[in-house]
């Protein structure tokens, strides 16, 4: 039987509703760690570090999804709540419009100053190449993955925590066969691993996209936006919390790797992210947890 937000929830049902949420958010930190497993293997000591160096730089970016996701959420529950769907679904509309709009400027922002960014988190001139070829590939695939971000949120306030298990799987099903081929068996190094981490990312926003766009069971579908400037503002403003949380994570990741780079080279910044793949694991159970309940 499906959930609704508007059940009563005993620990029993919140454990079953919150589950796929958790899932989501292990299921994409272990194939992280998948994807440093085959750069390290496959690629060397060197490619792997500069993976991990300017990875902070684009994840930084993704904060926006995660701000607008978390929080817009809130005001569309509270829309649906009252019984107003079709306000649900403008606002709902108009935060995905502005995620793409943001999403697209930053990308072409990104690409164009990822060379110097490389420079200024110290990357050597080993390491440089690396760090842009792979940030330019990902960077394809911002929009995507802000998305992936945004709607792993808002499929869980349309009713619908499965199926974004179900995508987030197969996203990370796509990344894992992907690196095998690309990396392993092609052996198209750091440019093969961006590529799988790319068509991923695609897999992980634009499937539900297309869902959230046609006709659905769901709650909400994407459609005419809300034209009141206070919904976004009203999103922006309760997610800053998230929005300042996770910049702050890549933040504090930058100002190690850069420390590392002085102290310890490459090798101190390939451990430092070895360590990082695994923490995530267990950041992600509880960040899932707050992900589903945070929506009652």
């Amino acid at each position: 039987m499906d959930i609704q937000l508007s059940d009563h929830f005993s620990y029993k049902k919140l454990l079953r509703f919150t589950l796929p949420s958790i899932g989501m958010m292990v299921f994409t930190s272990v194939y992280g760690v998948v994807d440093g497993y085959f750069v390290s293997n496959y690629t060397g000591n060197i490619p792997f570090a500069s993976i991990n160096l300017i990875m902070p730089f684009l994840m930084f970016f993704s904060a926006i999804g995660f701000m607008i996701g978390s929080r817009g959420t809130a005001l569309i529950a509270f829309y649906l709540g009252i019984g107003d769907k079709k306000r649900a679904n403008a606002v709902f509309s108009l935060l995905t419009y502005v995620v793409i709009i943001i999403g697209i400027i930053v990308t072409i922002g990104g690409e164009i100053g990822l060379s110097k960014v490389a420079v200024l988190l110290g990357a050597t001139d080993e390491m440089h190449p690396y760090c842009v070829s792979y940030g330019r590939i990902i960077l394809i695939a911002l929009v995507p993955f802000m998305l992936q971000n945004m709607f792993q949120s808002f499929l869980i306030v349309a009713e619908k925590p499965q199926l974004g298990f179900a995508i987030t799987v197969l996203a990370g099903v796509t990344n894992i066969i992907g690196d095998y081929i690309f990396v392993a068996k092609l052996s198209m190094g750091v440019n093969g691993a961006a590529l799988t981490t790319t068509l991923s990312q695609c897999v992980g926003g634009i499937v539900p996209l297309i869902y959230l766009s046609l006709p659905n069971s769901s709650l909400l579908k994407l459609g005419r936006a809300d034209r009141s400037v206070s919904s976004l503002i009203k999103a922006a403003g309760n997610g800053a919390s998230e929005f300042v949380t996770n910049i702050s994570l890549s933040v504090v990741s930058m100002i190690y790797n850069f420390q590392l780079m002085k102290y310890a080279g490459e090798s101190g910044v390939s451990a430092y992210g070895v360590i990082m793949y695994v923490s995530f694991i267990f950041i992600a159970v509880f960040i899932g947890y707050s992900m589903g309940w945070s929506r009652l």
